[in-house]
C-alpha cells in the first residue's frame, strides 16, 4: 500500500453518516437472529431437558449446521431469499446462534437442583409457572453465557455477508482491499469489535439485573 498511512481521519469524518448507516446494519442483522434464536432454543432447550432422547439428536443437527461454512450458507440461500438482502445473511446466522443456544438452554435447566423443583411442585405451581418463576431465573447465569458467545460470534459473522453483496461493516473490508486504501479496513475492525463490545456490556448488566442473587456481596463494615 505504498506511503499510505494507516488511519486517514480526514475520511472517516466525510464518511460518518455512511459508518452509522452500516453500523446499524451489521447490529440489527446480528441482533435480530440471536433474539430469533433464543425464542426458537428455549422451547427445544425444554423439550431436550423434559425428553432426553431429543437432545443429542437435536445438537447433533445443529451442530452439522453450526459446522457448514457461512459463505457456502450465504450463497446457496440467493435463490431462496435474494441477492444482497438481509434475510439471505440472518437466516443462517439464526442457526448457528442456536447451535450455541440450545445446549446452553439443556445445560442451564438441568443446573436446577431437584429439590427446588420439588418444592415449587408442592408449592402447587402449574408446569408453566414453575418453569418461567422458578426454573428459568435460576437458568438464566448459563442461558446468559450463551447468548453472550452466540451474540459476540453473531455480530463478526455479518461481515462475511459483504461477499454477497450485504455485510454490514463487512462492505469497509472488501472496498478497502479493492482500493488497497487500509483506513475503511482499520475502522470497520475496530467497529466490529466496539458494537460486540457494547453488545457484550449490555448482556452483562441484564445477567445482573435478571440474577441479583449472584451478585458478589460486600461485607458490612464492622
Amino acid at each position: 500500500m505504498g506511503e499510505e498511512p494507516l488511519v486517514r481521519w480526514d475520511w472517516i469524518g466525510r464518511n460518518r453518516a455512511m459508518l452509522a448507516d452500516l453500523l446499524a446494519d451489521n447490529a440489527i442483522m446480528a441482533l435480530v437472529p440471536v433474539a430469533a434464536a433464543l425464542l426458537l432454543a428455549l422451547p427445544l432447550g425444554l423439550a431436550g431437558t423434559r425428553w432426553r432422547r431429543l437432545h443429542q439428536p437435536t445438537v447433533a443437527v445443529l451442530n452439522v449446521v453450526y459446522s457448514l461454512p457461512s459463505l457456502a450458507v450465504f450463497i446457496v440461500l440467493i435463490p431462496l431469499t435474494g441477492l444482497a438482502t438481509r434475510l439471505t445473511v440472518m437466516v443462517p446466522l439464526t442457526f448457528y446462534a442456536m447451535a450455541v443456544l440450545v445446549p446452553a438452554v439443556v445445560d442451564g435447566l438441568a443446573s436446577v437442583p431437584d429439590h427446588v423443583r420439588q418444592s415449587a411442585v408442592a408449592m402447587g405451581f402449574p408446569p408453566l409457572r414453575r418453569m418461567l418463576a422458578v426454573e428459568l431465573p435460576i437458568a438464566a447465569p448459563v442461558v446468559l453465557a450463551g447468548l453472550r458467545v452466540a451474540t459476540v460470534s453473531s455480530v463478526s459473522l455479518v461481515s462475511v455477508g459483504a461477499l454477497v453483496g450485504r455485510g454490514g461493516l463487512g462492505y469497509l473490508f472488501i472496498d478497502g482491499w479493492q482500493r488497497q486504501f487500509p483506513t475503511p479496513i482499520i475502522v470497520g475492525i475496530a467497529l466490529v469489535v466496539l458494537l460486540a463490545g457494547a453488545a457484550d456490556l449490555l448482556l452483562v448488566g441484564a445477567q445482573r439485573l435478571l440474577t441479583p442473587w449472584a451478585r458478589p456481596r460486600t461485607e458490612a463494615p464492622a
